[in-house]
């Protein structure tokens, strides 16, 4: 008992660094980073690049199948089955902490918050396209993408890290899981094919397809600044 409550209060420590700040700025880029309408271009260019890359429906509508599990059993599992049963307060709505946590806008989220569904949810996109298409550059940018997402939760007062840890935790096993299922239904309705060419990743998917992706994601970072910068300040 000693242990978990060593560990807890380390967490809450932890979490106590992490969020806030005294700038404004930081505030509404933090703010700006966790929505999720933010990131729907994103979502629009991973689409693209998957009917772009893909030659018939049926490989579209399984890579969009096993994208939709991922988030089905991320979020799904986080909102509906463990927060209930653990039932652990988020720092912002924690009675003995919550005076203490710095909230942005009022955005105090709802009661619970172990496990962050925002951080399985990221990860599991990240981990699943990483497999997908097999690209240095994509992996890294969408890893990254989760762990902003995740800072940002922390620096709202909305998660403990260890909320964010078994999120992240959870949210690589859907990833994976999803892109085994994709792969053993994908082997049965396509060719294998291995692609050797500096213009294509080992999985098909076209480089400069992939730089789209990049372009939006760096866009959607500039965005987010300058909303903070116009709105916030």
């Amino acid at each position: 008992m000693t242990d978990i409550q060593n560990i807890l209060q380390f967490d809450q420590d932890l979490l106590l660094a992490l969020n806030g700040s005294n700038s404004l700025f930081l505030d509404g880029w933090m703010a700006c980073l966790t929505c999720g309408f933010t990131w729907i271009p994103l979502y629009v260019s991973l689409l693209y690049l998957v009917i772009k890359n893909n030659e018939t429906m049926a490989q579209i509508l399984l890579i969009l199948g096993c994208s939709l599990l991922c988030v089905v059993m991320a979020d799904g599992v986080a909102d509906f089955i463990v927060k209930p049963l653990v039932g652990r307060w988020r720092p912002s709505n924690d009675p003995f902490i919550k005076y203490a946590v710095r909230v942005v806008g009022g955005m105090r989220g709802s009661d619970y918050g172990f496990f962050s569904a925002h951080a399985a949810n990221t990860f599991s996109i990240a981990i699943f396209f990483c497999l997908l298409v097999r690209s240095k550059i994509l992996s890294t940018s969408l890893i990254v993408w989760s762990l902003v997402n995740c800072y940002t939760r922390m620096y709202l007062g909305l998660h403990y890290p260890l909320d964010i840890l078994c999120g992240l935790l959870w949210g690589g096993v859907v990833g994976i899981v999803s892109y085994i299922v994709y792969y053993k239904v994908y082997s049965r309705i396509a060719p294998a094919n291995n692609y050797i060419s500096t213009q294509y990743t080992s999985t098909g998917y076209s480089l400069s397809d992939i730089d789209i992706v990049e372009l939006v994601l760096i866009l959607t970072f500039i965005y987010t600044v300058i909303a903070a910068v116009l709105i916030y300040n």
